[in-house]
């Protein structure tokens, strides 16, 4: 299968791409299968999400998930991007090959692991089933 037009220039032209220095939160999940590796920096304002960025070390659908996912949850509130699913990533991108939906759940699990470090580290209280997940496939 190809690759459709948006993952392309997602990949060839990511956006948010880099590191945040004053980031209120930071997730970062890796797949040990593929070596997929990707991080993603969160400035919240009021709960909202005001600006995102993103380091992936991957391959040109974890790249493109990543971009497409950021654009997804730049300026919406905390609880919309933790409802944001790898299944949504792919066909706002139009689809991906089968072996590369997994590229797509990393993208969703560095979202909340990043909203989970927000939470953590503000000491807010948050239902920890909606993370679970993260804890259990992503545990460093």
């Amino acid at each position: 299968m190809l690759y459709s037009e948006v993952v392309m220039d997602h990949f060839m032209n990511p956006r948010n791409v880099g590191t945040m220095d004053d980031a209120d939160a930071v997730g970062e999940v890796g797949n040990a299968k593929c070596g997929d590796i990707m991080r993603i920096y969160l400035k919240i304002n009021n709960d909202i999400i005001e600006d995102v960025k993103f380091e992936t070390f991957g391959c040109g659908s974890a790249i493109a998930s990543s971009s497409m996912a950021t654009e997804m949850i730049k300026g919406k509130p905390l609880s919309d991007a933790l409802n944001l699913t790898n299944k949504a990533v792919t066909e706002a991108l139009d689809g991906l090959p089968a072996h590369k939906i997994h590229c797509s759940v990393l993208a969703e699990g560095a979202i909340k692991a990043a909203i989970k470090d927000y939470y953590d580290k503000n000491g807010i209280e948050y239902d920890k089933a909606m993370f679970k997940e993260v804890d259990h496939e992503h545990a460093h």
